[in-house]
């Protein structure tokens, strides 16, 4: 994976303009992501659980600019069935295929310094 692989599911300027410009700090925002959507994307299947699960995958998904799983998530908040999860986890995973040829592209950085 690399730069060429984006898909456009996440604006990394928005991460970039978070982060100003540092890769250590982005990459360690990028890692904490893929964690905190993991563990919270399990819970997507727990009627108890799936409006919190997509509020906390939400506010991740602004903090690096994934605006298309961010506005999944806020459609799956406000009607939380199983329909609207199903956007949530395909929203997820083309985020998660653009973090990691993002993640790709920061370690080829770090190789060339």
């Amino acid at each position: 994976m690399s730069r060429r692989d984006l898909t456009g599911a996440v604006d990394f300027s928005v991460l970039d303009r978070a982060t100003g410009g540092d890769d250590a700090v982005a990459e360690e925002i990028l890692g904490l992501f893929v964690e905190q959507t993991a563990l919270w994307s399990r819970l997507l299947d727990a009627p108890d659980a799936r409006i919190d699960a997509c509020h906390t995958i939400r506010g991740a998904a602004a903090s690096l600019g994934a605006h298309e799983l961010e506005a999944a998530c806020a459609a799956a908040e406000a009607d939380p069935t199983d329909r609207r999860t199903e956007g949530v986890r395909d929203a997820l995973d083309r985020a998660l295929a653009d973090v990691a040829a993002w993640r790709h592209e920061l370690i080829l950085r770090s190789l060339k310094n």
